[in-house]
């Protein structure tokens, strides 16, 4: 189920209607949020269910369709008796023993169904290389939406309980609400069991200041995925859907697609965010303004921060982190950045993307970039721009060879004939944007719009509402981060 669909309107106002009537039991409210995540996530389905006869029991079909939400459910529960195995034991070992079963089981499960066939191939490849001919056989395996975060958010809360951070919770329900919160389930963002989870335990109330902040995050957050991103999508496949590249090319189409991925990813975050508002929650914040960066550091402090934050805490500092000298951190920045890039997909660009962020990374402790970007920040901003825009040539090329293609063209100066309707294009579309984050950052206030008169802000929420309904796409366009 879409954000930007017929079908999520409908059950949304649904769900809050149901939710204002059973607002005097909270165990009846984290119930409902149970069912309503399950029902919202088990909408999904991957590809069409096989032709059943009329006698075949309906419930296989249902059980078909859903199957995905068994698996769900199923990490849920598992991590959940984790928490509880955790409390009871005092040994050492028995508690290492019973977190390493959590970890192994979620990212077994991560491991088979993302990079199972991405293995097979690869090793394939690398055999027809050697000059042996073998043909390996790759499985019909389905990629579960939101696999990725839901795996990282339940098994950071054993990882949690095991430190001794966190109680573990005795209430399944309220567990699998957490989980399985259906606002942030499939795209994020991935949020700490220390946040969220007693969110579920204590009494909610709604104020008008939630609401106002709510509607304005879902109506932001439409406005950048429905208006922005998907009017870039097209100017982004002119160019890399294309086989003849020259360096503007390059460069406007790398630009529109630091557009589109931004504002779909940030735009399903604001919608998160908004949801959860409206519904008394608070999620976190999954970006922060992220092309305002002076370095890399910078960059990935502001943008999917609760991955960044995520590979920080349970991976970067299990592996030493800059604790045992300059070589190992250089060292665990580079494995930290690479597994992060290997976490959007199985894919060879995605690890070359996560390898070029890590030696940014290092090369900005090597170089002691802070002092730069204090004496020279217009160019320091301008150096980090290059940077990024050259980590998501390597993030949205369909291969390596692409890639190599795309790099080459840079040297060729060039104009094709629509750069300037390109151009045109994505000025326009981008210039609401640059305006709103402009000021924004000048406010140093996410939220600055909420401080306009009622009017005014009444005003600006139903011009952008007015363009929301003009480029809605009846197809539903999905989000990008769905796939990873």
């Amino acid at each position: 189920m879409l954000f930007n669909s017929a079908v999520f309107l409908q059950f949304f106002a649904a769900f809050l209607l149901l939710y204002w009537l059973v607002r005097n039991s909270l165990a009846a409210r984290n119930l409902l949020i149970v069912v309503a995540s399950y029902l919202f996530y088990g909408w999904w389905a991957p590809e069409r269910t096989p032709s059943l006869s009329e006698s075949t029991n309906y419930a296989l079909g249902l059980l078909w369709h859903c199957r995905f939400l068994g698996l769900l459910v199923a990490t849920s529960l598992f991590d959940f008796l984790v928490g509880l195995g955790l409390a009871k034991l005092t040994t050492p070992r028995q508690r290492k023993l019973l977190v390493a079963a959590s970890v192994a089981a979620n990212l077994s499960v991560l491991g088979f169904f993302k990079y199972c066939n991405f293995f097979i191939q690869s090793v394939s490849t690398a055999l027809d290389h050697l000059g042996l001919d073998v043909s390996l056989p790759t499985l019909n395996l389905v990629l579960p939406v939101g696999i990725s975060f839901y795996t990282f958010q339940s098994m950071s809360y054993t990882i949690d309980v095991y430190r001794g951070q966190l109680a573990p919770t005795r209430r399944v329900t309220d567990f699998l609400a957490f989980v399985s919160f259906f606002p942030q389930l499939v795209a994020g963002p991935i949020e700490r069991a220390s946040h969220l989870l007693p969110q579920f335990q204590q009494t909610r109330v709604i104020t008008r200041a939630m609401l106002e902040e709510g509607v304005w995050l879902i109506l932001w957050g439409l406005f950048k995925k429905v208006v922005i991103a998907d009017n870039c999508a097209p100017l982004v496949e002119i160019v890399y859907g294309n086989a003849a590249y020259t360096g503007p090319a390059v460069l406007l189409g790398t630009v529109a697609f630091a557009l589109q991925i931004y504002c779909d990813f940030s735009g399903y975050s604001d919608i998160a965010r908004g949801t959860a508002r409206v519904l008394g929650f608070d999620i976190m914040w999954n970006f922060h303004i992220p092309y305002a960066a002076t370095s890399p550091r910078e960059f990935w402090r502001r943008w999917h921060i609760s991955l960044s934050t995520w590979l920080r805490d349970y991976l970067y500092i299990s592996l030493g982190g800059n604790r045992r000298g300059l070589g190992r951190t250089y060292l665990n920045l580079i494995v930290t950045m690479l597994l992060g890039g290997l976490w959007h997909g199985a894919a060879w660009n995605f690890v070359l993307w996560g390898l070029w962020h890590g030696a940014g990374l290092v090369a900005q402790r090597i170089t002691g970039g802070s002092e730069l970007r204090k004496t020279l920040r217009m160019l320091s901003w301008a150096g980090t721009m290059v940077f990024i825009l050259y980590g998501w040539l390597l993030f949205r090329a369909d291969s390596l060879t692409q890639v190599a293609a795309m790099t080459r063209a840079l040297a060729d100066f060039s104009f094709p004939p629509w750069t300037s309707s390109f151009a045109l294009n994505l000025t326009v579309f981008s210039l609401p944007l640059v305006l709103m984050e402009s000021w924004m950052t000048v406010a140093r206030n996410q939220l600055v719009p909420l401080s306009l008169p009622t009017p005014v802000r009444s005003l600006l929420q139903g011009v952008m509402l007015v363009a929301i309904v003009i480029f809605w796409e009846r197809k539903e366009v999905p989000f990008i981060y769905f796939q990873f």
